[in-house]
């Protein structure tokens, strides 16, 4: 059931983009992250350089390199508290940086980790660069805000000046011999209205500029290292295709006692009888065995079939191009397969170029409806693009979240492969207009 406050938001959603910014939320809570940026900033930048100057101070004795320690320690700490404000008013998930991990246990291993880290480095650099910017932010922040509601408020609050400040309204000019200007007649006054309408309108615009960079000194300082992400990457690439390969094996193991070991034990059940038979009714021993010849031909076209699907021969011997065309041949749609490639890439990015298509085309012959597709292979620089079009029905957009396709799709486990190995996959399919899915993989001579 609708509530107010639904009603409320859609009729802010109608008006236009100008009207509706100084209204919405990510406004006010980018006014506020400007507006505590000032007292966060001053603690950190105050302790950042009041311990990293008494630190350095303290060198020439044993205590500096610990105050050192403190002051980055400090500093990682405040940065932890920078993070969730950025995630709670920018709607900025900057990742923790990996903890501080000694060599060897011991207060001395800690406070080496520390000051060797990079990370924590960072966090200082952070503390010193943001105070500065903060400062610019807060001011122009207050400044905008402030004199725009009161320039398109001051019609309303105009009348209501008391007495004592006389009914000329702000004066803009005087002299002190009488000279003044005051604004004070109603054009002057709608007229400030109007500046102040525009000064509110552009408002929201200079805070997200603003925040902007709040959100490179986070993301860039606060957060872990190029290194750190790669190594998560990898990890989490690493984890995919374990996950993938067990996947796999326990498909082939599932066909393999559902298909041909379920026939091969039927087989070898009708054999016996076939024996059993075959002095006391020859003939119906010669059915027998001609009936088991056919189960052995469809065992082995079962057997070839998983073969195949483990890793085609056609793909080793010959390569891309005619293991799609192959692939191509075997699709219920037309299928038109275009190959430029100046050698071969390496056998595992074929292998997942391949079974890409082959899913894709999959996909194409169940779900699609379309009346023709084509596939397109080629190398771009040092990346493998391939696409895969249709003209069908399209609508596999719906199936894809902000970030990709929805997890327990079939383009989710596409998605996953082929990002396993730093690669990416595009799927544009707007319902009614066909769709077009493009990936792009690493070469690897």
């Amino acid at each position: 059931m609708a509530t107010a406050y639904d009603a409320s938001e859609t009729r802010v959603r109608r008006l236009p983009a100008a009207l509706r910014a100084p209204l919405e939320g990510r406004t006010w809570r980018e006014f506020l992250y400007l507006l505590l940026n000032l007292p966060m900033a001053l603690v950190m930048f105050v302790f950042a350089v009041s311990m990293t100057a008494t630190g350095l101070g303290l060198l020439v004795t044993f205590l500096g390199i610990p105050v050192l320690a403190a002051a980055l320690a400090g500093c990682r700490a405040l940065g932890a508290v920078e993070r969730g404000r950025a995630r709670t008013l920018l709607d900025l998930d900057v990742g923790a940086p990996a903890p501080v991990r000694p060599e060897t246990p011991g207060m001395f291993a800690w406070v080496g980790a520390l000051l060797k880290s990079g990370v924590s480095w960072r966090h200082l650099l952070y503390a010193v660069v943001h105070f500065p910017w903060a400062v610019f932010g807060f001011s122009v922040a207050v400044s905008l805000w402030a004199s725009g509601w009161s320039l398109l408020l001051y019609p309303v609050w105009f009348w209501f000046l008391p007495d004592s400040a006389g009914p000329s309204g702000i004066q803009l000019y005087g002299d002190g011999r009488g000279n003044t200007f005051h604004l004070d007649t109603p054009f002057e006054i709608l007229l400030t209205g109007a500046i102040g309408l525009l000064v509110v309108m552009a408002t929201p615009w200079v805070f997200r500029g603003m925040t902007m960079v709040d959100r490179g000194l986070v993301g860039g300082l606060l957060g872990p290292s190029r290194l750190a992400a790669r190594v998560s990457e990898l990890e989490s690439g690493r984890g995919t295709v374990v996950d993938t390969a067990a996947a796999d094996l326990r498909r082939i193991e599932r066909d393999l006692h559902d298909g041909a070991q379920a026939r091969l034990v039927a087989l070898a059940m009708d054999l016996g009888l076939a024996r059993e038979k075959l002095l006391e009714d020859p003939q119906a021993a010669a059915k027998m065995v001609d009936e088991a010849h056919g189960e052995v031909k469809t065992a082995l076209r079962e057997l070839r079939d998983l073969a195949r699907g483990i890793h085609p021969a056609i793909l080793t011997d010959r390569g891309l191009g005619p293991a799609l065309s192959h692939l191509a041949a075997r699709c219920t749609v037309p299928v038109t397969v275009t190959t430029d490639l100046p050698h071969r890439p390496a056998p595992a990015i074929e292998g997942i170029a391949y079974f890409t298509v082959s899913e894709l085309l999959q996909n194409i012959s169940k779900h699609s409806g379309a009346r023709r597709a084509t596939v397109d292979i080629w190398r771009a620089g040092g990346r493998l693009m391939l696409q895969v079009s249709d003209d069908g029905t399209g609508g596999a957009t719906a199936a894809m979240s902000a970030d990709g396709p929805a997890p327990g799709t079939g383009l989710a486990g596409l998605a996953e492969r082929v990002e396993a190995v730093d690669g990416v996959l595009a799927v544009d399919s707007p319902a009614g207009r066909g769709t077009v899915v493009t990936a792009e993989l690493p070469w690897r001579d």
